[in-house]
């Protein structure tokens, strides 16, 4: 029998056990980092159902989101990209029908981002014969301020949306927002386009509106029909917007609609005279966006005739109404707003005189702290005007709180109680009336109120 070497032998085990210890501490090690990883994304849901539910603004609509009409020619879709937001919509796409007319209006902001200036570029172009067009969106990014990868990114989705619906580049616009200066992670909106393209709806304009929607705590819509010859013309548009907002559009994307039968250069007139008695007059905090972007499209499907005579008038007229209705609801889901306030101006040696005093009231922190603690404090009026810029003559000016004369003649009016005034105050929309007594020029803008729910909305917004 031969003698064993008991030392070799245990010798060799020892090296065997380590070697199963060491693949049992590997096993052990994967498992307990999968098992880690799976706890930490639920912990993210959990957080994320748990935390409190964003307040829906107080001024939102008491009915909620409008029922609009189908336009014909339009279809929508929405789908989860994860680009900032968990377990909700975040990109949006809207498809046009062929032979769509566009028309656009832009942020005049020097630091506009890349989807914006894409736009422009492709709205300047001739749009080849009966092409479609599209429209993708998403929200949680910006993609401002990202230089030369935050173009590639335009052009990454905006080609691969074209692709997947077989139009030319040219005829397919997209918009960010959100955060700016982060670079956008195009690749997971690539990733949704066949989700989006399969789940087109002609009814899905609200699940749109919701897509886009950032600090906005309610979704944004409105209507209106005109009456054409030979048949009824549908105008829908949907709109987001809460903080940022300022004259030079806001941060604010508008997406309006029509089944007119109008050509882009008429299309295009009309939309540019009336964006600055709507969307150019609005404030929330005087913060000019680097994204705001309006895109309106005719379809041309409707029965009627071609817009023009006391059509296009009428149209324009409906047209006016939605981008106004639009704008408030902007106001009226400002960033902590608890109150809407209309600041009209009057007797201003010139229009653009009274946009000034318009302004300097409806962006006064003063003015707006005064109004979200229902301080009927009108020497804060006073103090906004003298420093507006204006021509103005203290003995020649009369301010008023809705129909309560609080001043003139360079003094208090001596009938002004301050219960008058507090009690317009109270009320969850206010009229600031002022008149300067100087000209015809007038103005009217509208804003709300500064509380302490914009200060934990912003100080927030990154996290």
């Amino acid at each position: 029998m031969p003698k064993t070497d008991w030392k070799a032998e245990a010798k060799s085990l020892k090296k065997r056990l380590k070697r199963l210890k060491d693949q049992i501490g590997t096993t052990v090690a994967d498992v307990s980092d999968e098992i880690m990883d799976e706890v930490a994304a639920v912990g993210d849901q959990i957080a994320t159902l748990l935390k409190p539910a964003k307040p829906v603004s107080p001024l939102a609509p008491k009915d909620g989101f409008p029922k609009l009409p189908v336009i014909k020619g339009v279809s929508f879709a929405a789908a989860e990209a994860g680009i900032k937001y968990h377990h909700r919509k975040d990109v949006m796409l809207i498809r046009l029908a062929p032979g769509t007319a566009m028309a656009g209006v832009f942020t005049r902001s020097s630091t506009r981002s890349g989807c914006v200036r894409d736009c422009q570029a492709k709205l300047a172009l001739k749009a080849p014969a009966d092409a479609g067009a599209a429209i993708i969106v998403n929200s949680g990014n910006s993609n401002a301020f990202t230089g030369k990868v935050g173009d590639e990114a335009v052009s990454a989705v905006t080609t691969g949306l074209a692709q997947a619906l077989g139009l030319p580049a040219s005829r397919v616009f997209s918009s960010s927002t959100g955060v700016i200066g982060e670079p956008l992670p195009y690749d997971r909106i690539t990733a949704v386009i066949p989700t989006l393209v399969d789940g087109l709806d002609e009814a899905g304009i609200e699940m749109a509106a919701h897509a886009m929607m950032t600090t906005d705590t309610f979704a944004k819509g409105a209507c209106a029909t005109v009456q054409g010859d030979g048949g009824p013309i549908q105008i829908a548009g949907i709109a987001k917007g809460s903080g940022m907002i300022a004259p030079d559009m806001a941060t604010m994307l508008v997406y309006i609609f029509t089944d007119a039968k109008i050509a882009p250069a008429p299309l295009q007139r009309m939309l540019s005279r009336n964006v600055d008695a709507t969307f150019n007059s609005i404030t929330v905090d005087s913060d000019t966006s680097t994204s705001d972007t309006l895109l309106l499209a005719a379809t041309g499907q409707s029965e009627a005739a071609q817009v023009t005579g006391t059509v296009a008038k009428a149209f324009e007229s409906a047209l006016h109404g939605v981008m106004r209705d639009l704008a408030l609801q902007v106001v009226r889901d400002g960033e902590g707003a608890t109150k809407l306030v209309e600041v009209r101006v009057s007797g201003a040696a010139t229009d653009a005189d009274a946009g000034k005093v318009a302004f300097a009231i409806a962006n006064s922190p003063l003015v707006k702290t005064a109004v979200a603690g229902e301080d009927p404090n009108w020497g804060r009026i006073v103090a906004a005007i003298g420093k507006s810029g204006a021509a103005a003559d203290r003995d020649l000016l009369k301010i008023h709180f809705g129909d309560v004369l609080v001043a003139q003649n360079g003094w208090r009016n001596p009938r002004y109680k301050e219960e008058d005034g507090a009690a317009h105050f109270r009320q969850d929309e206010i009229v600031i009336r002022v008149g300067l007594g100087l000209g015809k020029g007038a103005r009217t803008v509208w804003t709300c109120d500064l509380t302490d729910r914009y200060i934990e909305i912003n100080a927030d917004y990154r996290s």
